[in-house]
């Protein structure tokens, strides 16, 4: 195969699948294929959300803080929010699905932690006896994951109580609340006071492996740009790109929702491996990304996606589903059940232990990766 065109299909490959997928999907939902409805609409979500977080790193390294964290902060969150909340509405027709909103966001905390952490740090690890890390990133999103967590305890420990709904439901909103004024201090903290705490992520995964084939062909010149068309497109276009991405992914969450509630009451599905199913799709585009630096010996780099990517999961997309359920008329609570909160803070615990001496080899993430699956076993049967 010709080498632009190897590069040409490296480079833009998510975009035309997803699209596709969704395009698929699309005519699958009118012809009541739900199953491959659902699969097509998962394929799509999963694949533009690649191409979201492409743009949005190209972004990031063109705007100075805190700007340019924004960014990378609101592409990691955003197809979550859509996902979830795209679900949230089916309430609506279906009571019982606010039980998987509720497993999607911790799923997608357990998932960060221990599929992407883990599988990251097992493959890095083979490649690499060891591999290092700032210590300190590790030890202040352990931190914030801790608080954050313990915060979310509280209205699930009111359902043992005699208050009444209304109070649970105002609870509920304190602690969403606290949680977005506890998301401003880290913000000034990650891009102002501290940022010596965070290295700045590496370039473009594409352009790297892009770098890569080009050195072992001797190649390469280190003032030659790339080629990348994302690279060349001005801020404002781009900003443009990631929306219109979020606007298709949109759709295709739509279909996903709509079908995949029919089939889990077809199946049987339960809530907790139903939200295990939709924390994997929105977090595939950060495992592909995170497995990619961990075998170029960038283990820093997977630190910051996975426990980056939890906090935001915490302390962002609960304010904001609980907002957009309050506008749209669906009583969202935070009452979590014992299983999902006592994985959340093992999880955290397990990555705090790994990750606190700045070094990581494959044992640990083989250790991340063995406490997944048997939650994975436990949710399917709860």
């Amino acid at each position: 195969m010709d080498r632009r065109i190897r590069y040409f299909i490296e480079d833009y490959w998510d975009i035309f699948i997803g699209i596709t997928a969704v395009g698929i999907a699309l005519f699958f939902n009118q012809h009541g294929q739900a199953i491959f409805a659902t699969s097509a609409a998962a394929i799509g979500i999963a694949s533009l959300s690649l191409s979201v977080a492409e743009v949005a790193d190209i972004l990031s390294e063109r705007l100075h803080e805190p700007y340019g964290s924004f960014v990378l902060t609101f592409s990691s969150v955003v197809v979550e929010i859509i996902l979830l909340y795209v679900i949230l509405l089916e309430v609506r027709h279906s009571p019982e699905v606010l039980e998987t909103v509720k497993g999607g966001i911790i799923s997608a905390v357990i998932v960060d932690l221990n599929v992407l952490l883990g599988l990251s740090v097992f493959v890095g690890g083979l490649a690499f006896s060891q591999q290092q890390h700032n210590k300190e990133t590790s030890s202040a999103y352990s931190t914030v994951l801790f608080v954050a967590s313990s915060a979310l305890l509280v209205p699930g420990l009111l359902t043992h109580t005699d208050h009444t709904p209304e109070v649970l439901t105002q609870v509920s909103r304190l602690i969403a609340g606290l949680l977005l004024f506890f998301y401003l201090i880290i913000f000034i903290f990650q891009t102002r006071t501290h940022t010596h705490f965070f290295k700045a992520t590496a370039r473009s995964r594409f352009f790297r492996l892009k770098r890569k084939l080009q050195e072992a062909e001797g190649e390469i010149d280190e003032n030659d740009s790339s080629d990348y068309v994302f690279e060349h497109l001005s801020t404002a276009v781009n900003f443009i790109t990631i929306f219109g991405l979020i606007a298709v992914i949109a759709v295709g969450a739509e279909i996903f929702a709509g079908n995949g509630v029919k089939i889990a009451h077809e199946y049987n599905v339960s809530a907790g491996l139903a939200g295990l199913i939709i924390a994997i799709i929105s977090v595939s585009p950060e495992i592909f990304t995170a497995v990619r630096a961990a075998r170029n010996d960038q283990i820093q780099r997977v630190v910051n996606i996975a426990m980056g990517a939890s906090t935001v999961s915490v302390i962002l997309t609960v304010p904001f589903l609980m907002i957009l359920a309050y506008f749209s008329g669906i009583n969202l609570t935070l009452n979590f059940n014992p299983l999902q909160i006592g994985a959340l803070l093992l999880t955290i615990i397990l990555v705090w232990k790994t990750t606190e001496e700045g070094e990581t080899n494959y044992f640990e993430g083989a250790s991340h990766l063995m406490f997944f699956l048997s939650y994975a076993i436990i949710v399917a049967y709860y």
